[in-house]
């Protein structure tokens, strides 16, 4: 039995690859062992305690990939087609700490890169996902589609400070209420530290780890209570955005308004379109991109009336930049997703690219979708 639940695993496994490869996206394999400062930069310090981590001959710190986008990504950026347009699949293990389980987890995806029919490769994407999970026995997964593009359209429209603008992004993509306390990172009351909060308080979250870090490397201090430097920066940056100031009342209700917007595709467009002419919001270019995209899932034979929009669905990684989609189990839609995926032309360019590279892909769970279908 078990034997013939593998053989059935592997064989749906080679029909997913199968289906990707007839579509042109060609098949490639990073290496396992990569550069953790590239995740932590990326993704935080919180990561590290998740990673497998070694060191190579020279004490450069590594890990074990503990994902495929970011390797992929860099291993395209290190290729003769760096800067056009490139379809790539993956198929192999990642690896990360997980409590009670094995940390060698089995995953599958696509990413797309320099596309700039960026609608277009939206769609394409997520029909592909939706193949897939057929491939596995579930026609009709639970779709999840959020847009982090029209989120920050509406924190520029509605101009707020730099640091209360990441304080409130922040809240959204931590399932918090954005106007909910800012925590104890200065509780005592006390000025200690002013000056190096005041001038990170403008920066972006990059630069002003990287700023903390560097007057850290100038003290000559690279951990201070167990704690590293990167992650003094971020309980830095953290009381810094807790000094931001308050939104506006109205600000706030109309940021709680768009929050609040959920529904198909075409009944949510309906929804932003109200909100951006009754509150004076400027989002109609990226409400014009939703539509767009929402044109191209329906040419790609997607049911759009069964796809399930929510704004206040949005992500912590400061790379993703638009459209973002998880596909759930109908059977069990409250657990963890067994597909994930969505824009991130933001990170290309942070992994040392010259200028903004388009970028989409998605992430399968084979263990999940394999027990979701049986």
């Amino acid at each position: 039995m078990v034997t013939t639940t593998h053989s059935r695993a592997m064989a749906r496994t080679d029909e997913l690859m199968g289906l990707f490869a007839r579509e042109g996206y060609q098949r490639l394999e990073p290496p396992v062992l990569q550069p953790v400062d590239v995740f932590l930069e990326l993704s935080g310090e919180d990561l590290r305690r998740r990673l497998f981590l070694t060191q190579d001959a020279a004490g450069t710190e590594l890990c074990l990939r503990p994902d495929y986008t970011i390797p992929v990504s860099r291993a395209y950026l290190a290729s003769p087609a760096a800067g056009s347009a490139a379809s790539l699949s993956y198929h192999g293990p990642v690896f990360r700490q997980r409590a009670g389980e094995i940390g060698e987890i089995p995953q599958a995806g696509i990413e797309n890169f320099g596309r700039t029919d960026r609608e277009a490769a939206d769609a394409e994407v997520l029909a592909l996902a939706m193949e897939a999970a057929g491939l596995f026995g579930l026609e009709a997964p639970v779709v999840r589609l959020g847009d982090m593009g029209l989120l920050s359209a509406v924190l520029d429209a509605l101009r707020l400070a730099p640091a209360t603008r990441r304080r409130v992004l922040r809240a959204i993509t931590q399932g918090k209420p954005v106007d909910a306390p800012k925590g104890a990172a200065n509780s005592n009351g006390s000025d200690d530290h002013a000056g190096l909060l005041a001038a990170i308080a403008g920066q972006d979250a990059k630069a002003a780890r990287a700023f903390v870090e560097d007057v850290l490397a100038i003290a000559g201090i690279s951990k201070v209570g167990g704690r590293t430097a990167g992650e003094i920066a971020e309980r830095f940056l953290a009381r810094a955005e807790a000094k931001a100031g308050e939104l506006s009342a109205e600000a706030h209700a109309t940021l709680e308004r768009f929050l609040a917007v959920e529904g198909d595709p075409d009944s949510a467009a309906a929804a932003l379109r109200s909100l951006a002419r009754e509150a004076g919001l400027a989002i109609d270019a990226a409400i014009d991109t939703f539509e767009a995209r929402t044109g191209f899932m329906a040419a790609r034979g997607i049911d759009v009336s069964r796809l399930a929009f929510a704004a206040n669905f949005a992500r912590n990684l400061d790379y993703y930049t638009g459209f973002i989609f998880e596909l759930h189990d109908p059977a069990r839609p409250e657990e963890k997703p067994i597909v994930g995926g969505g824009r991130y032309d933001n990170l290309l360019s942070q992994l040392g690219a010259a200028e903004t590279i388009p970028a989409v892909g998605c992430s399968i769970w084979i263990e999940r979708i394999n027990g979701a279908a049986s």
